[in-house]
């Protein structure tokens, strides 16, 4: 049994990121009292993009702070990594990694319930957000992706919690072994048919795989790792 207790909770608010000043809600401020959670994430969190970010199946991003020794190693000592938040997240615990959650997981987090939906498919707003290029595709090649909640009972949650392990749909589809299949083992179209079949995986990911079955080709990841 999963059983840990929420380190942090984040929100924010759109702000200008970048040179462009892209409408972002990257940056967030951590919360002491109980935030409401509905069905579309923590009460008073944006996105600037919503066809992108956010939405039911977005409704909270988790992101371990076990991975930011990784992180200081890899970029250095960038004082976004002083505090919880340096990746957009909204949740951060330690001990839970993408190795051990799967698709379809169910935790009480909080007095609400979340359920598991997909891994993060990281974007160059990472590299706007620490000034460096390259942070996107670090995270993506690295595993160290966080994952996404849709939320099945509303609730609240603060920090000291707890996040309690309470049900697994597909335990064999843990988040890291999705983002192996999608970006490294690109071709391995027995588990492709399998993700295709996921019900409970959201529909963009299935019908990805379907694609990629289908036409043999694999999808130009750029635009969304390195900007325009």
């Amino acid at each position: 049994m999963i059983d840990r207790s929420i380190a942090a909770i984040l929100t924010g608010r759109i702000q200008p990121l970048g040179t462009r000043a892209i409408e972002s809600g990257i940056a967030k401020r951590a919360h002491r009292a109980p935030v409401r959670i509905t069905r579309n994430g923590f009460a008073g969190d944006e996105q600037g993009d919503r066809q992108h970010h956010g939405g039911p199946d977005k409704a909270i991003h988790h992101y371990p702070r076990d991975h930011y020794r990784a992180w200081r190693a890899a970029i250095g000592d960038h004082p976004l990594l002083d505090d919880a938040g340096a990746f957009g997240e909204n949740v951060s615990t330690t001990g839970l990694i993408e190795t051990d959650v799967a698709i379809g997981d169910r935790f009480r987090l909080g007095t609400a319930l979340v359920e598991v939906s997909q891994g993060r498919q990281p974007c160059f707003r990472l590299n706007l957000r620490f000034g460096m290029a390259g942070v996107a595709r670090q995270m993506q090649d690295s595993g160290r992706t966080g994952w996404y909640y849709r939320v099945i009972e509303e609730g609240s949650a603060a920090p000291g919690d707890g996040l309690t392990l309470v049900d697994r749909l597909t335990p064999s589809w843990t988040i890291d072994r999705l983002r192996r299949i999608f970006y490294v083992d690109v071709g391995d179209r027995e588990s492709l048919a399998a993700i295709a079949a996921l019900a409970h995986l959201p529909l963009r990911w299935r019908e990805m795989a379907a694609k990629r079955l289908q036409t043999g080709a694999v999808e130009d990841w750029g635009r969304r790792l390195d900007g325009a």
